[in-house]
């Protein structure tokens, strides 16, 4: 599975089939100061969609005719499982922000947890409902989501083997949100590779939990 990041909580998933998933892509005209992103074009098979908001939900700007996937339950989309878990967006059961999926996909042997908008630590069930992945896409910025202290507790929720932090402030993203370096400070095993593709298969997952920082694409 090739993992290329094209920025704030937008990724696309590159199966070994060539089916070619994106999630949450963002509309840079929905906030034309704080998200300065190039747009996005890369055509996608399928979109996932954690909530509608104009940084998560802009589908209709992607190329192509993908299959938009969105809500909780269990999907199944040119031969990739879905499984999108019921959260919210913020700590109050969605009376802030409102609701947010969590989906895992499931390809190439692999599980992948893409956590949008996530505002809250996992329950028990949710934790239960999502089961261990092998790689977690997650929120780390704070104010709209989860923070980079909560982050890492979801990380252990989910016995996630490779950690890929998203949703944090940069110089093409200037919501009043957290960088970085507040996920990854004082930690180890924590990979800056400098570019914005890897390529994960079960054979070289890491024995230990694994952060990996990429660089926004786009």
């Amino acid at each position: 599975m090739k993992i290329k990041y094209l920025g704030h909580a937008s990724f696309l998933l590159t199966a070994q089939s060539g089916t070619r998933i994106i999630t949450d892509p963002y509309d840079p005209g929905a906030y034309p100061d704080s998200l300065l992103f190039s747009p996005i074009n890369e055509p996608a098979d399928v979109v996932t969609l954690s909530h509608e908001h104009g940084d998560h939900g802009a589908a209709h700007l992607v190329p192509g005719k993908p299959v938009i996937i969105h809500g909780n339950g269990k999907y199944v989309a040119d031969g990739v499982d879905f499984l999108g878990v019921a959260a919210f967006h913020d700590g109050n059961r969605g009376a802030r922000r409102g609701k947010n999926t969590v989906f895992v996909i499931s390809a190439d042997g692999l599980d992948i947890a893409h956590f949008g908008d996530l505002g809250h630590v996992l329950s028990a069930d949710q934790a239960a409902e999502i089961g261990a992945v092998d790689v977690a896409l997650l929120p780390v910025g704070g104010f709209y989501t989860i923070d980079a202290a909560q982050a890492w507790k979801v990380a252990e929720q989910v016995s996630a083997r490779i950690v890929i932090p998203m949703h944090y402030k940069t110089d093409k993203c200037l919501f009043p949100i957290a960088g970085v370096e507040d996920f990854i400070a004082g930690r180890s095993n924590v990979e800056c590779k400098g570019k914005s593709t890897i390529e994960v298969t079960t054979k070289n997952l890491p024995n230990e939990q694994t952060v990996v920082v990429l660089e926004a694409a786009n």
